[in-house]
């Protein structure tokens, strides 16, 4: 294990001056892409600099605002490195082989994509990496019109998990989702992503001289109520936005729905007749980039980082991992939606998408090399032989309310990623999980932070415990360090990408390899 002592440390931060930082950039930009043009990737984990990720991972924090088109960009990613695509509709037998590349989605909102090793044998294991795409926010409500207020139009939004909060107000947000649109040629229903790209809706706050505060005293549905336009044309007596017959028909979705709004998203989809939108799914999202901040560029800054920051590297590893000859395992990454608030649907990690996609796929293959009968006996191997990493964003060392931290427990930002334990068990990682992937950092070239939380504290939750439990397999709770978690805004450091993805392929390249190391 390498230690992160205050000399590295030192040395960490010095590497991250302007000119530095500069020299490996344009350095970066002139060699190739760490992975071949073939997709299989010979680069090892040690060998990848983290500052080559910190600008992809900003552009696609700022173009992909909702779950839903972080999927979309998962899928077109997947698909260009080869991965093929897999329809829960259909039966897997004969679709899987070694060596092969697939992907699953659940929803439009969570989605599975795997690797199968080209030595794979039925009884091997996953090397899994799970994670949550889903981020605090504000969904329109089924209606969101609302009724004029002194001139202003305004949308009736609903909390999803802590959104709406205090970090909410005075914020430049905009609009985007997924809209549901029928086909009027075909009859055909189709799932369309839609995105407005500049700020539609803004929440106001009251001047502090009418003596009433702002923080932590609001009513969220009556006083943080989103403008998204002005009408005043009742003043002169002409017939208001509300008065106009509604757009799609009476009896439409579209005629629930904010007449301006639906034109702006119609528009967006190129499509003319508002009737054919049937539903949709939208919802508020900081419009302000993401971006590199700080004296020598160290941060960032963006909207949506838990967990958008984890779940993107835990990707790219996958798109980095290598692909030998002689490997035997599984490479997994599974993001699922709706952790923020309990992931009890089926999109969620306590749904069966996880161990259910590993099932069919160890099914397929066992059919396909027919040495195996495929029964929970194979499924017990199969899941005895694997390892979950659990990765969700963890709390860092906070410069101002230093009484929050743990002395040896808080790690620092653009270090590397977190081992986070809790001895109520609300994290999976324990003294075999901590050991295993501490010698994954050694072959990795990264360093293992601690994260613990207080005793007068109270600590968050991860899909680790529910996914291990499911599934009877080893596990471990990792977390990329971010300060100002559920903000609106947030901080990590400009290299944590980047160091996060080093981790998670140095996990997928050498499970297997550390595996071997414990047997007798």
């Amino acid at each position: 294990m390498t230690r992160h002592t205050p000399a590295f440390i030192r040395a960490r931060d010095s590497n991250l001056s302007i000119r530095s930082m500069a020299m490996e950039q344009a350095m970066m930009a002139s060699r190739a892409s760490p992975v071949s043009n073939d997709g299989f990737n010979k680069v090892d984990a040690r060998e990848l600099k983290p500052e080559a990720f910190t600008k992809p991972y900003c552009e696609f924090m700022t173009e992909n605002p909702t779950v839903f088109h972080a999927v979309g960009y998962f899928k077109e990613k997947l698909t260009k490195a080869g991965y093929k695509e897999l329809s829960h509709r259909d039966s897997w037998i004969g679709k899987l082989e070694p060596g092969g590349k697939y992907f699953v989605t659940r929803n439009g909102s969570s989605i599975i994509a795997f690797a199968v090793g080209k030595a794979y044998k039925p009884g091997n294991g996953a090397a899994m990496i799970a994670g949550h795409i889903d981020a605090l926010t504000a969904r329109l409500k089924p209606t969101s019109t609302k009724p004029g207020n002194n001139g202003y139009i305004q949308l009736g939004v609903a909390q999803y998990a802590g959104g709406l909060n205090e970090t909410w107000w005075d914020r430049d947000l905009s609009i985007g989702g997924r809209v549901i649109v029928r086909d009027p040629d075909t009859g055909k229903t189709t799932v369309k992503l839609a995105k407005l790209d500049w700020p539609i809706a803004r929440i106001p706050t009251l001047a502090p001289h009418f003596g009433i505060g702002m923080m932590g005293r609001n009513n969220r549905e009556t006083e943080a109520v989103p403008i998204i336009g002005l009408d005043n044309s009742g003043l002169s007596g002409a017939a208001t936005a509300s008065s106009e017959p509604p757009l799609g028909g009476a009896g439409s979705f579209t005629a629930t729905q904010p007449p301006k709004l639906v034109k702006l998203i119609a528009s967006e989809l190129g499509v003319q007749d508002y009737s054919t939108i049937l539903n949709w799914e939208l919802e508020l999202y900081d419009s302000q980039p993401a971006q590199v901040g700080g004296l020598d560029k160290e941060f960032i800054f963006a909207g949506r980082i838990d967990d958008k920051l984890c779940s993107w590297a835990a990707f790219m590893a996958l798109l980095h991992a290598k692909h030998d000859e002689d490997e035997g395992v599984i490479k997994v990454v599974a993001l699922f939606d709706d952790e923020e608030i309990g992931s009890l649907l089926r999109q969620g990690a306590r749904g069966n998408f996880l161990p259910l996609t590993v099932e069919r796929a160890v099914e397929s293959l066992a059919d396909r090399d027919g040495s195996a009968s495929f029964g929970p006996g194979l499924m017990g191997q199969t899941f005895a032989n694997s390892f979950l990493v659990s990765s969700d964003v963890t709390h860092a060392a906070h410069p101002n309310f230093t009484q929050t931290n743990l002395a040896e427990h808080s790690p620092r930002l653009n270090v590397g990623v977190a081992l986070c334990v809790d001895a109520s068990a609300h994290m999976t990682t324990d003294s075999v999980s901590m050991a295993i992937l501490d010698r994954i950092a050694s072959l990795a070239g990264t360093v293992n932070q601690r994260h613990m939380i207080r005793n007068d504290s109270r600590s968050g939750g991860t899909v680790g415990p529910m996914l291990s439990a499911a599934m009877g397999c080893k596990a471990a709770d990792v977390g990329i360090p971010q300060l100002s978690m559920h903000s609106i805004r947030a901080t990590t450091g400009s290299l944590d990408p980047g160091l996060g993805l080093k981790f998670y392929k140095g996990f997928l390249d050498n499970w297997e390899k550390v595996d071997k190391e414990w047997r007798p």
